[in-house]
Parts: C-alpha cells; sequence; structure tokens
C-alpha cells in the first residue's frame, strides 16, 4: 500500500492548465475542475506561479470522477505535455548531444517535471529499460498517472529524435482496455497489461544516435539553470520551506539552528539530518534569506551598507561585501545602481 503521506515538490502551474483544458474539452466546467483543490480560475491564469503536488492531484481526481468512462485518460493527458510545456527543462534535453545524455539530464532533474512516478533508466546487454514505479501514490490516481507519465515520456522521445524510437517491449500493470487501438498507436505496438512491473523497453543502441538540435554550450547554460532552480524549489519546501520562512519572519536577527531546533522540538543534529535529507542545510538556508533580505534592503536608499550588513547579522561589513559579490556578481553599490 502506498503512504497515505505524499512528500511532493511544488510544481509549475502548467499540467494544471493542460488538465483543465483537457476536462473543458469533454465538456466540464473550470469550477468542476477545480473543486477542492484550492485554486481559482484566475490562479489558473497565472503563467508562472507555482502549485502544490497535492492540488495537482485533487485535480486529477475530479477528473476521473466527472469521466468515468474515459478509460485512457490518461493517455489523453499524456499528449498534451510537449516539450516546451516544461520550460528549461525540455530546452536543456532539447540541446544534449544524445538520447542517452538527454535522459540523464531529464531523470536528474525529474523534480522540475510534471511526472509523479519514479523513473529509472537501467541497462542490460542489448536493451534499454525505463521503468515507472508508481508504489507510493494514492490507488484513486495511480493508472491515470501511469499513462500519463508513460505517454509523455513518449511524447518527449519524438520531439527530440523527429521519429518514434522503435520499442522492444511495453510492460504496464494497467488492466486490459477494451480497446487497446490507442494504446497500440502510441507506443508502435500492443502493451503486455497487468504485469508486475511498468517497463519501456527499446535498442540499448539507441541511446547513444545523436539528436538533430545538439548544442553543447546550450546544454550546459539549461542545466545550470535546472541547478538553480531545482534548487530554489527545494528550500520552499518541506522543511527547508518552514526554517526560510521563520528566519524571514524577523529579519532583523536571524536565529541560529539551536534556537530553531529548540522551536521544533528536535535536537539540532537531528535538523541537521533531515535537512541533508532534502538536499540543503541550514548554512545554505541562511545564505538565501540573506541574500534575498539584502537586495530587498538596498533598495532602500537611507540604509547604508553597515546598516544592512549589521541588519543581516554581519559582524564586518567587509563579510558583506564578499558574500554579495558572490552571490550577485556584483557590489552592492553596484547592485544599488541597476535600481536607479
Amino acid at each position: 500500500m502506498p503512504s497515505t503521506t505524499l512528500s511532493l515538490p511544488k510544481r509549475s502551474i502548467t499540467s494544471a492548465q493542460l488538465l483543465t483544458q483537457l476536462g473543458l474539452d469533454h465538456g466540464l466546467s473550470v469550477e468542476r475542475c477545480l473543486l477542492n483543490t484550492g485554486l481559482s480560475p484566475l490562479q489558473l491564469a497565472e503563467l508562472h506561479s507555482e502549485i502544490e503536488g497535492t492540488q495537482e492531484l485533487q485535480l486529477i481526481r475530479n477528473l476521473i470522477n466527472a469521466l468515468p468512462d474515459q478509460d485512457d485518460l490518461g493517455l489523453q493527458a499524456g499528449l498534451r505535455y510537449q516539450l516546451t510545456t516544461y520550460g528549461i527543462w525540455g530546452y536543456a534535453l532539447l540541446s544534449s548531444q544524445t538520447f542517452r545524455q538527454a535522459a540523464e539530464l531529464g531523470l536528474r532533474y525529474l523534480d522540475l517535471t510534471f511526472a509523479f512516478n519514479r523513473i529509472t533508466l537501467y541497462e542490460d546487454a542489448s536493451q534499454a529499460h525505463l521503468e515507472l514505479d508508481g508504489s507510493h501514490l494514492p490507488d484513486s490516481v495511480r493508472d491515470f498517472l501511469l499513462l500519463r507519465d508513460a505517454v509523455a515520456v513518449m511524447v518527449i522521445q519524438r520531439e527530440l529524435t523527429g521519429a518514434k524510437v522503435p520499442l522492444s517491449s511495453v510492460q504496464l500493470s494497467l488492466p486490459t482496455p477494451a480497446d487497446p487501438t490507442r494504446f497500440t498507436e502510441q507506443f508502435g505496438l500492443l502493451p503486455e497489461f497487468a504485469c508486475a512491473q511498468n517497463r519501456i523497453s527499446f535498442p540499448r543502441y539507441l541511446l547513444d544516435l545523436p539528436l538533430p538540435r545538439a548544442n553543447p554550450h546550450s546544454a550546459q547554460l539549461c542545466e545550470l539553470q535546472c541547478q538553480a532552480l531545482l534548487a530554489k524549489r527545494q528550500v520552499r519546501s518541506g522543511l527547508a520551506g518552514q526554517i526560510r520562512d521563520r528566519l524571514l519572519s524577523t529579519p532583523g536577527r536571524l536565529a541560529d539552528m539551536e534556537v530553531i531546533a529548540s522551536e521544533l522540538n528536535i535536537s539540532s543534529r537531528t535538523l541537521r539530518r533531515r535537512l541533508e535529507d532534502q538536499g540543503s542545510s541550514f548554512r545554505q538556508l541562511q545564505e538565501e534569506v540573506r541574500q534575498a533580505l539584502a537586495e530587498e534592503l538596498l533598495a532602500i536608499a537611507s540604509l547604508s551598507q553597515e546598516d544592512i550588513a549589521e541588519r543581516l547579522g554581519y559582524s564586518e561589513v567587509s563579510n558583506f561585501l564578499h558574500a554579495f559579490k558572490r552571490w550577485k556578481g556584483l557590489t552592492p553599490g553596484q547592485y544599488r545602481q541597476t535600481l536607479s
């Protein structure tokens, strides 16, 4: 049985927009699609906002409940996820030199996508296999998400290579559908249904075929942006997000780790370990908060650099100057000039 508590990173609202449009195309109202999600039609129109993964899961439940006769609803959804849908992650894949490089980069930053399944790539002597694991997902949405994520993988592959990769086999844990025609159309063969695992297999040599839009320089720049975006999302979620909000709440006196740990009724050692599990650290969170506050305070012309350094908890203004140059590549004075 899956865990009842999911730890899901925040995600772009784009996926919720695509899913809502799927519902509208089937005659549902926006209100019916967004029922109990905590999202409003106005929020849905915001292009660059982020939502909780649980909000998207509720939207999916709404679609499943409202359209019970659509046994390929997840397939229909997956076809809507074009590479450009994923923002910088998609551009990073497009710029990769080979299908292997694209796959490895894509899986490294999987949390920047809309996938709920855990996806892994492994190889044997002649075959490569993409395995999708949704065992941690609620029963009510697992089949939908398996089909959506699997079809989205096929869409990405076609856009990367400009052609359909000839698959060796597709194994799905889904029950056999009444009409498998659309499944055959998307995968290029009839999947095996009611399997113990979910796996897409193809000849291993295809991983090393060059991609038509390879651009190593662009791929490197895009990956750096993926790194930054992933780090930003990670510190805004879970325990790291709580601590960041707590630090921001008292900008004049940033609490140390012992104080925060005491407020959370845990030891500083436990706090350090939990943050490491999230790929973060207390020092990293302090740095992020200081950077955000520094940018805000530098916009206040009446505050001197000494005042700002003191408010951020630096004992010496020179420490603040060095830190800010490291963050922005500019001195505080140069940064101030960009604001005028």
